[in-house]
């Protein structure tokens, strides 16, 4: 059943491969050209491009959710398990890393169950920006589908660690 699990997120992981990092690259590249744009504009041209701001927020809101993904599938994120190091070689050590990763599992799935609820009343509310008039639910869905990866990779994660003996 174990193995299962992890050969489908595996497969899932071979895909997400494929998208995650190059979405994160063009969104890096639209936040860096627009914040250029936007200087260049002002001091410049003298002239400010309304509604730019709310389009480099909207794009930094995905680029940081996708990196918080693509960080925990590359396993690359901040941890606060410096305990397990502390007890190498000691019995203690696999229990405490397991320990460590249920935490952080359930941490996430109550991100989930918060960034879908968020999402759920963005959807409900119909609010959106003043100038471009672009809905609030698509940067909140930005932290729910960085959810969603967080917890597939946190759950492959776990599912790794309790699979070695």
């Amino acid at each position: 059943m174990v193995r299962a699990l992890l050969n489908l997120i595996e497969n899932f992981d071979g895909l997400m491969g494929r998208f995650l990092q190059p979405i994160v690259v063009v969104l890096s590249l639209i936040v860096a050209g627009g914040m250029v744009t936007g200087i260049v504009a002002r001091s410049l041209l003298n002239q400010p491009l309304l509604g730019l701001e709310e389009i480099i927020l909207f794009t930094v809101m995905w680029l940081y959710m996708l990196g918080a993904a693509l960080a925990s599938r590359e396993s690359s994120h901040l941890s606060a398990d410096f305990l397990s190091d502390y007890l190498q070689g000691s019995r203690w050590q696999r229990p405490v890393k397991v320990l460590a990763k249920l935490v952080s599992l359930i941490a996430v799935a109550a991100f989930v169950i918060w960034s879908f609820d968020l999402f759920a009343w963005g959807l409900t509310m119909e609010q959106s920006t003043p100038v471009t008039r672009m809905p609030f639910y698509i940067v909140q869905s930005s932290m729910f589908i960085a959810s969603l990866l967080m917890l597939i990779y946190t759950l492959r994660d776990t599912l790794k660690l309790l699979e070695q003996e």
